[in-house]
């Protein structure tokens, strides 16, 4: 696992050496939730090496968010997503929004019956109503320019469920859901709306799982082999890009489902 973390890291460097700034690939200011580690992280690295402006959400990671602004530059913004005045306060600090990346979400692992309320009132404030205050936030920003781009982050469980992740599949869903009828509801104003569903990324997520199961889930899809945060970060980034793609779910898993 720290092999994959460290080839990760090592193509986050390697993308800023290089200086990318492809043609077309500057799309203004991108703001990504949960992006002081994992997904988040890799995105903010990705999206900034392109040439974008970019603020990131936060809640708890103070020194990993440091690092994150520090390597690429990014603003960071310390907010709990499921707080609907604290996410309007951080979206009037950033001022117009071209990209929004809704990645910031929580995972609960056990039986449905033992899960506290509390808990499961929890994963969905911040994996659902995170959603949608932070879409919320940028509607006004969209809507002026009449152009907008949101990816959404899903997962496979959101899509298939997943035995002892029951509220974790059921907030996922929900993204699905959310996705598509907002892409119908808001493609009239110019707005796009996309989600990737990630398969087995090695990211924090993971760090308590056995190494054994591991490995028999990397060889249970095509390409024999887990997924990294980067791998997701660069659908993000097609994504956001693609000018005629709305209410579609991409799948990040290497063929874990198909």
């Amino acid at each position: 696992m720290q092999n994959a973390e460290c080839r990760v890291e090592e193509k986050i460097r390697i993308c800023f050496a290089l200086c990318i700034r492809e043609v077309g690939s500057f799309m203004g200011n991108v703001v990504i939730t949960g992006g002081s580690r994992g997904i988040g992280a890799a995105a903010v690295a990705l999206f900034a090496s392109r040439g974008n402006r970019v603020f990131f959400l936060y809640e708890k990671e103070h020194e990993a968010a440091k690092t994150v602004a520090e390597k690429t530059g990014a603003t960071p913004i310390c907010c709990d997503v499921a707080d609907g005045a604290a996410v309007k306060a951080a979206f009037d600090q950033i001022g117009d929004v071209d990209v929004l990346i809704c990645n910031a979400g929580i995972c609960f692992s056990g039986l449905m019956s033992m899960m506290p309320e509390e808990d499961w009132d929890r994963i969905f404030a911040v994996n659902v109503k995170g959603m949608y205050h932070c879409i919320n936030a940028a509607m006004p920003s969209f809507l002026k320019k009449q152009k907008g781009s949101v990816v959404t982050v899903s997962s496979m469980w959101g899509r298939v469920g997943a035995s002892c992740e029951v509220a974790y599949s059921a907030t996922k869903g929900a993204v699905i859901a959310m996705t598509k009828a907002l892409a119908q509801e808001l493609g009239p104003s110019g707005i796009r709306v996309n989600c990737v569903a990630p398969g087995v990324i090695m990211t924090d997520m993971c760090a308590n799982v056995d190494p054994e199961i591991m490995d028999e889930m990397a060889q249970e899809s095509c390409v024999g082999r887990n997924g990294t945060p980067m791998d997701v970060a660069e659908a993000m980034v097609y994504l956001a890009e693609a000018e005629f793609v709305t209410g579609q779910v991409i799948g990040v898993n290497g063929g874990y489902i198909v």
